[in-house]
């Protein structure tokens, strides 16, 4: 199983529901909060290849995108795959 990495905030409601998610399939993740650590946001921002909102998800090396895309690779049945990989 691949790692799985959020870059999070800690009231965003989007990160919350990724995290739901994941914990609901059964997935560990590392999250990463980039509220208070400048360094971190700028790692976030250069491995989303620029995306600045939270939350960027990454499976392995594989730039999922937020929340809206994790959800919609769920629901086209493509999530399950990239998390057993």
């Amino acid at each position: 199983m691949p790692s799985v990495t959020l870059y999070t905030t800690p009231f965003c409601g989007y990160c919350m529901a990724a995290k739901r998610m994941l914990t609901a399939k059964g997935v560990g993740f590392a999250e990463i909060d980039v509220a208070a650590d400048p360094a971190r946001r700028a790692e976030m921002v250069n491995r989303a290849k620029g995306g600045r909102t939270v939350p960027q998800i990454f499976i392995g090396e594989i730039h999922v995108g937020g929340f809206d895309d994790l959800s919609a690779l769920d629901r086209a049945g493509k999530l399950d795959p990239l998390l057993t990989a």
